[in-house]
């Protein structure tokens, strides 16, 4: 029984290996903790919640070495109020939660489990997804985003699991992005699913919604190979999407469509193989289209060398037609769990992914994109912006870094890498008209989470406003949220929960007048 559970093992214990224990041990907490300690002061103009969700498995795995990522979606939500801060937990309510829940047993997979393959579970699901990747406000409602299905709604004020999401009966898709891209002006939110009629289907539904949640954009497109698709850009006229052919980061068939060489099988995973299996021989693929009034036909896949896309920072046209899009970039497999087909696989202390830039014209009819610009030498993730300027040009972009030549104690943190899971140490601001990159260091024995930034105002300048970010203190096993003012790049307030909270993917700020509306 080393190293696997038997078929129809039930084990009340999570394996002991790096996903699984210290920091990553399974909180399964719900609950609330009112008037959470804070030191410092937070500012009055911090005004709304921080929801955040991460994976967080209920039960055991059936499998000890299952993705860290693999978990029930629960969500966070810090409220902020009067310079106080109110915390609520609650588990989204999907089918798969519930019928596990009164089974009293993890009833997705069987020895051997394999991620997203419903050919290796022991019972069928009409629908599979765990919507533990993505939490977003829209239309009144809370989003819980996985990209292997739809949505799960959510009552912002309660973490009340409302129901699965089809938008009211108007979504095609079998697939919903767990990255949406919202329109500054005019709150239009920009979707895309890929697999989009199912499993192994190399189907992308592009499609849009206006504020009031009508959809409007509605258009299918065919990828050049079933890869990930896992984040994509959006310009004031163009979407795009990329693909890495591999296992996770495609971020990608993205409008900007980028593909992640991470390729799916059905034939593969009707054998009880994995769903992704990083492909080195083929290109990162860039699917441009139109963003308004598009037709299939109209979709361009451009190609760039074999890489690893990472989350999109932003992208936008500049007067010349150009499309810029800055997203980090990996020269290997970021997604290493799932190797290529002869088993190879990079350490994951090897891995180094790059803020880069590519810049090109979409009119063209040569398909080979430029080298991009580095635009930060240094290993980030997870980068975001202020969002009253995503679509068009930014200055300022906030992310996660991590800097070995801080003094970070990764033997008192422990293997966690080894499970997956990325360690960033400090916290980056980086000025893009002069390369100035700012580090705020989290502590020795601390990891960071990915940032949010909040505006000082809805008048203030680009980037004049907090950066807020959960924080993982390995030293006592707890989470605190930090804020800096990224004017100054200071502390000013910290946010000490009485528990440890799981390393989480995504979250997002929603303003207290946006909540009320």
């Amino acid at each position: 029984m080393a190293g696997h559970f038997r078929q129809n093992y039930v084990s009340n214990s999570y394996p002991d290996l790096p996903q699984f224990s210290g920091f990553m041990k399974p909180c399964r907490f719900e609950g609330e903790v009112q008037n959470v300690e804070v030191h410092g002061s937070i500012p009055p103009e911090i005004n709304g919640t921080f929801y955040r969700v991460m994976p967080d498995p209920k039960f055991p795995p059936f499998i000890e070495n299952d993705a860290w990522f693999n978990g029930d979606g629960c969500v966070s939500a810090f409220r902020f109020h009067d310079g106080r801060v109110d915390f609520q937990q609650r588990f989204v309510r999907t089918e798969k939660f519930e019928r596990e829940r009164e089974a009293n047993r993890a009833l997705v997979g069987k020895s051997p489990c394999k991620y997203r393959n419903k050919y290796t579970d022991i019972v069928s699901f009409k629908t599979r997804t765990t919507a533990n990747t993505n939490i977003i406000h829209f239309n009144g409602n809370l989003l819980a985003c996985k990209e292997d299905g739809l949505p799960y709604a959510m009552d912002p004020d309660t973490l009340e699991t409302l129901g699965l999401w089809d938008f009211e009966g108007q979504l095609e898709s079998a697939t919903f992005t767990a990255h949406p891209k919202f329109d500054p002006e005019t709150g239009e939110m920009v979707c895309f699913g890929y697999e989009a009629k199912g499993d192994g289907t190399p189907d992308v539904n592009y499609y849009t919604f206006d504020k009031n949640g009508k959809m409007r954009e509605n258009v299918w497109l065919v990828a050049p190979v079933v890869a990930m698709i896992h984040d994509f850009a959006v310009t004031e006229n163009h979407v795009c999407v990329w693909y890495a052919i591999s296992s996770e980061t495609y971020k990608s068939t993205q409008v900007i469509f980028p593909l992640i060489p991470h390729t799916c099988s059905l034939e593969r995973m009707k054998a009880g193989g994995e769903h992704w299996q990083w492909d080195p021989t083929i290109p990162c693929y860039f699917g441009v289209l139109p963003r308004h009034g598009p037709k299939s036909e109209d979709v361009k896949w451009f190609r760039s060398r074999n890489a690893f896309p990472g989350h999109v920072a932003n992208a936008y046209e500049t007067e010349d037609g150009q499309i810029t899009i800055d997203l980090p970039m990996s020269e290997q497999n970021v997604f290493f769990w799932w190797p290529d087909k002869d088993g190879n696989a990079p350490a994951p202390t090897d891995l180094c992914s790059q803020l880069s830039r590519f810049v090109f014209d979409p009119r063209t009819d040569d398909m080979d994109l430029p080298e991009p610009l580095i635009l930060a030498k240094a290993d980030v993730e997870f980068p975001r912006i202020d969002d009253r300027y995503s679509m068009t040009k930014h200055r300022y972009c906030f992310m996660n870094v991590m800097d070995h030549n801080m003094e970070t104690n990764f033997a008192a943190i422990g293997p966690v890498m080894g499970g997956g899971y990325p360690l960033y140490n400090a916290l980056g601001q980086l000025d893009l008209s002069t390369g100035e990159m700012k580090k705020y260091f989290v502590g020795g024995q601390s990891m960071v989470q990915e940032p949010v930034f909040i505006p000082r105002s809805k008048a203030a300048n680009e980037g004049d406003g907090y950066v807020m970010a959960l924080v993982n203190r390995y030293e006592t096993m707890s989470s605190d949220l930090v804020i800096l003012d990224a004017r100054r790049w200071e502390l000013v307030a910290e946010v000490k929960l009485p528990l440890r909270l799981r390393a989480g993917l995504h979250g997002n700020w929603v303003d207290a007048s946006d909540l009320a509306r």
